[in-house]
């Protein structure tokens, strides 16, 4: 019979890529739950959307009755948790969704899965698993050398870094306290296709192809570990079948970037693979490269130096490693954007319109 996966959040960035992951596999079928906020989009999920093996449920975390249901239901072996609030500028701007989905949703998943694990039998409670998806961004801010390790103390500095703070203590709670075999996982900044424009990479991407200004925030030296998606998703199957409940293991990139030299790179690859001489909102410009449409403004709020991880635990114990070089990891997710200009439009169709969030902390 084949194994159901449960992933909440499913329609999100890192949630769809980790569905197609899952779907790879013959012997699988996956149930998404998702309320289809801003972020979540179907669009995500077309691929498999006729896949007879593919569910999709559209319904809040939050809702108690719902999610027990899907678990008595579909009864899966493991439940993936991404549904949250993930963007730290709109934390800033309203952080009480923020503490209702990542820290309340949290919490009714743990325990209606307590609820249903408790009730399992022989192999079947043996082998269930929560994998409680999180981030780096909890662990606050590095200096300019050292690293995040699963032993770093707690000292996040955002709205969306506490309520994911505060989700990480449930799931490490509901192991102790309850047995609930969770196992949670904080991972560096990801890249890749189907991301939500709000975020870095395709915000620079889809502003340079219009020839619009390339914001950085400050003098753009802040430092984040970048992770391919799929790198990102295939360490998250490797620990829900092989880690060990009540472990943390922290997923990282080892590609260590400044905001600027990001931006640097996405317009170098432009250049090459959409020449601005082809564009008309650079060409009629006379502007020769997308690095001219870089554009320094006023920091965020409150915003971390660097982070960076180490992620010698999940390698040493299990054998996972990232296998995308960051050129190649970027020259990918451009190239993915540029070739689906119709999944970009119709995401600027809804209410988001590359506008600069996060303004609300700071001082007037």
């Amino acid at each position: 019979m084949p194994i159901c996966h449960l992933v909440t959040g499913g329609a999100g960035f890192i949630g769809s890529n980790l569905v197609h992951t899952i779907l790879r596999s013959q012997d699988t079928r996956v149930v998404v739950l998702d309320r289809l906020t801003y972020a979540g989009n179907l669009d995500n999920l077309a691929p498999v959307a006729n896949d007879p093996r593919f569910t999709f449920v559209h319904g809040d975390i939050c809702d108690r009755d719902l999610v027990r249901s899907l678990l008595l239901t579909h009864k899966p072996r493991f439940v993936f948790n991404l549904a949250a609030e993930s963007h730290v500028d709109r934390s800033i701007d309203g952080p009480g969704e923020f503490v209702r989905t990542n820290v309340v949703g949290t919490f009714e998943m743990l325990d209606a899965a307590r609820h249903f694990w408790s009730a399992l039998q022989g192999e079947e409670r043996e082998r269930f698993r929560f994998i409680h998806v999180s981030t780096d961004e909890v662990y606050g801010s590095l200096g300019p050398e050292g690293f995040f390790t699963e032993q770093t103390k707690y000292a996040p500095n955002s709205p969306y870094a506490a309520s994911k703070a505060g989700a990480d203590h449930l799931a490490r709670a509901w192991f102790h306290t309850f047995g609930l075999p969770s196992v949670t996982t904080n991972c560096s900044n990801n890249y890749g296709p189907y991301q939500f424009p709000e975020k870095l990479i395709p915000l620079v991407t889809l502003n340079a192809l219009e020839g619009k200004p390339l914001p950085v925030y400050g003098d753009g030296k802040n430092v984040r570990d970048w992770l391919f998606v799929q790198d990102h998703c295939d360490a998250l199957l490797l620990v829900a079948r092989q880690g060990l409940p009540g472990e943390t293991y922290n997923i990282g990139g080892h590609n260590e970037r400044t905001t600027l030299q990001i931006v640097e790179s996405i317009c170098d690859v432009l250049d090459e693979l959409r020449p601005p001489s082809s564009v008309p909102a650079l060409h009629e410009r006379g502007l020769t490269s997308y690095r001219t449409l870089i554009t320094h403004v006023a920091d965020r709020p409150g915003h971390d130096r660097r982070y960076a991880i180490d992620p010698e635990k999940i390698s040493s114990q299990l054998g996972w490693s990232p296998t995308t070089r960051f050129d190649s990891g970027i020259r990918a997710t451009v190239s993915w954007y540029l070739e689906n200009r119709s999944w970009c439009e119709r995401i600027h169709q809804g209410v988001y319109r590359r506008e600069r969030l996060g303004l609300a902390g700071a001082s007037s």
